[in-house]
């Protein structure tokens, strides 16, 4: 998932001072529409299950008290069935070497195609068409690409993300889709223990973490980072038996054992009812954070998952 933009060729950028012209403008633009919509539709959007009241153990993120992330670059993501807007969070080194989604955007194309995010859509089209129904877990859900690529489908989706700059985004997600009954999202990492976890945050990427230091460096090529103290949970006191769970995607940069170990009982249902699970299995991540792939595989068999595919650096994984 780490390398999920490909590569445009033989890309050549604007100039500098044009660069920055047009893409002052944009952003201006961009702000004021989005808060054109959001002054003018308050009183609609107040109306919409943005902030569910539930039995969650943790209060879900609420939107609505979040302050306002700032600019705001958004757009339609190119080639998939269902199309999703995003906003992002990463925008690159202004001016010399903007984010390549900038330069997209200024060239009048859409966002590139997350991998995910067409996976995601597959694997939820073919159960669609099972018959199969039940909700979509996100586990590091980053600014939305995974989530709103369920939730554009009509499907449920818990998204876990602890990082504050990227929970702005996956508001501005969440509105610009219009997805609000849909996208439930918790500022915390699932884990195998509820607490407190130190995460570190990448200076001049506050948007990418990883619980590891070390994973952190590795995964975002940093020599700099800042330790921050986010809430952790287990997926199993969060997801209830009675709760159908189609699919769990998890991506947390060396962390995923222990994501796996706090959802045993929800990975231990019979087959039939067994979410189909997407994770990352990076293993220098996975090392930095003291476990690594052969320790989650054995694991996943232990639960009756014995059927896994890899998938560039994604594992898949289901019950037969």
């Amino acid at each position: 998932m780490a390398n999920a933009w490909k590569r445009d060729k033989n890309q050549k950028l604007l100039s500098p001072k044009t660069l920055i012209s047009v893409l002052v403008l944009s952003i201006i633009f961009l702000s004021s529409l989005f808060f054109f919509f959001f002054s003018s539709s308050s009183l609609q959007y107040s109306n919409t299950n943005l902030s569910i009241n539930s039995p969650f153990p943790i209060p879900p993120f609420d939107c609505f008290k979040c302050p306002q992330s700032k600019p705001i670059i958004a757009n339609v993501v190119e080639n998939l069935k269902y199309p999703f807007v995003y906003s992002l969070a990463d925008l690159g080194n202004l001016p010399e070497k903007p984010h390549k989604n900038i330069v997209r955007l200024l060239k009048g194309k859409p966002f590139r195609k997350p991998d995910i995010s067409a996976t995601i859509q597959e694997v939820l089209e073919s159960m669609r068409a099972s018959g199969k129904n039940g909700i979509v877990v996100d586990v590091g859900a980053n600014v939305g690409m995974a989530s709103f690529a369920a939730a554009v489908m009509g499907f449920k989706v818990l998204a876990f993300e602890p990082v504050f700059e990227n929970l702005q985004r996956i508001c501005d997600g969440i509105w610009f889709n219009r997805v609000a009954s849909l996208v439930t999202v918790f500022e915390a990492a699932a884990s195998d223990r509820t607490g407190d976890i130190t995460f570190h945050k990448l200076v001049g990427r506050l948007d990418n973490s990883a619980v590891s230091e070390v994973g952190a460096r590795l995964a975002f090529k940093s020599n700099k980072e800042i330790a921050v103290q986010v809430k952790s949970i287990p997926l199993d006191k969060l997801i209830p038996p009675s709760q159908p769970v189609l699919l769990i995607k998890i991506d947390v940069q060396g962390w995923e054992y222990h994501v796996l170990k706090g959802a045993k009982k929800l990975l231990s249902r019979k087959p039939a009812e067994a979410p189909y699970l997407i994770y990352e299995e990076d293993e220098r991540l996975l090392k930095a954070s003291n476990s690594s792939s052969k320790e989650i595989r054995d694991f996943l068999k232990s639960v009756g998952y014995s059927k896994c595919s890899q998938h560039g650096t994604d594992a898949h994984c289901t019950k037969e």
